[in-house]
C-alpha cells in the first residue's frame, strides 16, 4: 500500500508512465541525507515520469553537475548540500536539501531560483517528511505546466505537435526567454535536457526574486 500522499498524487496524476527501479545500495547511499519518505517512495516507485512527462522524480547523482553549475556564485551553496529530487517538463528543477528538506526550486527558462525564508531553516532529517509529502501530496497538474504568451497551458498541445518526452528531454524555447524569445507553441521544442539546462545557465546568473532572505543567518 502506498503512502498517503503519495496515493493522492497517483489519484491526480495517474500511474507512472515509466520507471527505473532503485538499487538497495543506491538507496543505502541516500539514507541519511535525504527524509526517509523519499526513499520509501525510491523503493516502491523507482524514479519515473508521470502524467505523460509532466513531473518526473530522478537519480540525484545524474543532476549534480547541472544543480552545481546553477547554483554556483548564489548564496545557496553556504547555506546546505541540495540534491535534484524530481523536474518537470519544462526544465523546471527541484531541490532536497540535507538539512532543510523540499526547499529550493530552480526554474531554469526564467534564470531564478526559488525558495522562501520559512523553508531554509535547518530541521533535523526526521523532520523532513512533510516538505516531500507536501510536494506531491498538494501537487496539481498545472504545476508543471507553462503557458503561453496568452496564457494558455501549453504542455498538452506541446505533446501533440511535437510527441512525447524521453526521459532525457524537456520543452523548451528557442530562441529562450531570457533573450528575448516568446512562449509560444511554435517556439517551443523537444531538447535534451542536460545541454538545454546547461546553455540556459550560460546566458545570465540566475535571479533570487525572494531578496527578503537573510542568507548571513542561514549559513552553514
Amino acid at each position: 500500500m502506498r503512502a498517503p500522499h503519495f496515493e493522492y498524487f497517483i489519484e491526480k496524476f495517474g500511474q507512472a508512465i515509466y520507471s527505473t527501479p532503485v538499487s538497495e545500495a543506491t538507496l543505502a547511499q541516500w539514507t541519511g541525507k535525504l527524509p526517509p519518505i523519499l526513499m520509501t517512495y525510491w523503493r516502491e516507485e523507482g524514479w519515473a515520469g508521470y502524467a505523460y512527462g509532466r513531473v518526473w522524480t530522478v537519480n540525484p547523482d545524474e543532476y549534480e553537475d547541472i544543480k552545481d553549475a546553477w547554483l554556483e556564485g548564489t548564496p545557496f551553496v553556504n547555506i546546505d548540500n541540495f540534491h535534484v529530487i524530481a523536474r518537470d517538463a519544462f526544465g523546471d528543477l527541484y531541490l532536497c536539501g540535507e538539512t532543510t528538506g523540499a526547499s529550493v526550486t530552480i526554474t531554469c527558462i526564467h534564470n531564478e531560483i526559488l525558495a522562501l525564508k520559512n523553508q531554509l531553516n535547518p530541521k533535523p532529517l526526521a523532520d523532513h517528511d512533510p516538505s516531500i509529502q507536501a510536494l506531491f501530496g498538494s501537487a496539481k497538474l498545472e504545476d508543471f505546466d507553462y503557458p503561453d504568451a496568452n496564457g494558455k497551458l501549453l504542455f498538452e498541445r506541446a505533446i501533440k505537435k511535437y510527441g512525447p518526452l524521453e526521459p532525457d528531454e524537456m520543452y523548451g524555447f528557442e530562441p529562450a526567454l531570457v533573450v528575448g524569445g516568446s512562449a509560444t507553441l511554435d517556439n517551443l521544442r523537444r531538447l535534451k535536457l542536460d545541454p538545454h539546462l546547461y546553455i540556459l545557465r550560460q546566458f545570465d546568473s540566475p535571479t533570487l526574486p525572494f531578496s527578503n532572505i537573510d542568507f548571513d543567518k542561514l549559513m552553514k
